[in-house]
C-alpha cells in the first residue's frame, strides 16, 4: 500500500482513539472515582497503548514525508529511532495487549457478562464505545500489520517485555485490592486464592502466546523468512 493511504488510514485511526479516549473519560462512573480510577482497567490501558502507538506511527510517517530527498544524516539517524519504537511498541505492547482485550473481554462476555462487565454499565457506556474500545482495537491491529512491516526484536527480549508488563499489571490489581479490598474484575471474587495464581499464570502465558502469534503472522505477511 502506497504511503499516503497509509498516513490516511493511521491518521482516522489515532483520531478515532483519542475520540473514544475523550467519550470514555467524560462518563461520570463511580468506578472512575475510586483509587486507580480509569488506570486500573486493562481496557483503559490499552486504548492509550493504542493511541500512543498509532501516534508514533503518525509522526514516523511525517518525518519519512519530510526526510525524503534529504541528506541529513542525523534526520535519518532519528526517523530510524522513531521507527525502531514504533516497531517495538507493535510487537511488545499494541498487538499482543491489544489481542489478548479483545478476545479476553468477549470471551467472558460470552460465558457470563456480569463477571466482566455487568448490565448496570450500560447505564453508563453506550454500545458504540464499547466496540471501539472491546471490538475495533482488533481490526486496527490487524490493518497496521498488513500495510507495514515491523521489526521484531529478539524472541527472548520480546517476550522478557511482554512478561514484565503482564506481571506489573498483576501486581498492580493485587495492590489496589490490598488497597480497597475490592477486585478490579468481578470474576476475581468468584476465585479461591490457589485458582487466582493459576489463573494469572494462565494469563500470563496466553499474552505471551499472542505475542508469538504476532510474531509469526509478520513474518507469513512480509515472508521475511525467505
Amino acid at each position: 500500500m502506497a504511503l499516503v493511504p497509509c498516513q490516511v488510514l493511521r491518521a482516522a485511526i489515532l483520531l478515532s482513539y483519542c475520540s473514544i479516549l475523550c467519550n470514555y473519560k467524560a462518563i461520570d462512573m463511580p468506578a472512575h472515582q475510586t483509587y486507580g480510577g480509569s488506570w486500573k482497567f486493562l481496557t483503559f490501558i490499552d486504548l492509550v497503548i493504542q493511541a500512543v502507538f498509532f501516534g508514533i506511527c503518525v509522526l514516523t510517517d511525517l518525518s519519512s514525508l519530510l526526510t525524503r530527498g534529504n541528506d541529513s544524516q542525523e534526520q535519518e539517524r532519528q526517523l530510524k529511532k522513531l521507527i525502531s519504537l514504533r516497531d517495538w511498541m507493535m510487537a511488545v505492547l499494541a498487538f499482543p495487549v491489544g489481542v489478548f482485550v479483545v478476545t479476553m473481554f468477549w470471551s467472558i462476555y460470552i460465558y457470563d457478562r456480569e463477571l466482566v462487565y455487568p448490565k448496570l454499565l450500560d447505564n453508563f457506556i453506550p454500545a458504540w464505545l464499547n466496540h471501539g474500545m472491546h471490538t475495533t482495537v482488533l481490526p486496527f491491529v490487524l490493518i497496521e500489520m498488513r500495510t507495514t512491516h515491523h521489526q521484531y526484536p529478539s524472541r527472548s527480549c520480546g517476550l522478557a517485555a511482554v512478561c514484565t508488563f503482564a506481571v506489573g499489571y498483576i501486581l498492580w490489581v493485587c495492590w489496589i485490592h490490598h488497597v480497597t479490598g475490592v477486585w478490579v474484575y468481578p470474576l476475581l471474587e468468584h476465585l479461591s486464592p490457589g485458582v487466582k495464581i493459576i489463573f494469572f499464570a494462565a494469563v500470563t502465558v496466553v499474552i505471551n502466546v499472542f505475542y508469538l502469534v504476532g510474531e509469526v503472522l509478520n513474518n507469513y505477511i512480509w515472508d521475511t523468512q525467505k
